[in-house]
């Protein structure tokens, strides 16, 4: 029978910026089709933290309304709910957000 161990809880995960520019705390980052937030400033070369759980609040690109609990994606500038051929999977919305918002809360999809 195969064996795991417990190697952390998984709310952030270490991030290495392979980058020749700081990333700023709070900035969305895509990576192997899954989204994180940057936890904290990443210099160049360093590890840094992602956050891959809770709610945040992001930019919404979406000019249609979003209802709460649909599912959204990252098109790389910020959240829509939709599922174009280079849009990540984000999570889900947690409150609806009208046409005109510019910003939506969304959870995580982990």
């Amino acid at each position: 029978m195969s064996k795991a161990a417990f190697w952390q809880r998984g709310e952030a995960l270490d991030y290495t910026n392979t980058g020749t520019k700081t990333i700023e705390a709070n900035t969305i980052i895509s990576f192997g089709g899954h989204i994180g937030i940057a936890g904290t400033d990443i210099l160049p070369g360093e590890v840094g933290s992602l956050h891959v759980t809770g709610v945040f609040e992001m930019p919404k690109t979406d000019a249609a309304a979003i209802e709460m609990g649909t599912e959204v994606y990252f098109d790389g500038e910020g959240i829509t709910a939709t599922k174009g051929d280079s849009a990540i999977p984000a999570g889900y919305a947690v409150q609806a957000a009208a046409a005109a918002d510019t910003v939506i809360l969304v959870k995580l999809g982990g």
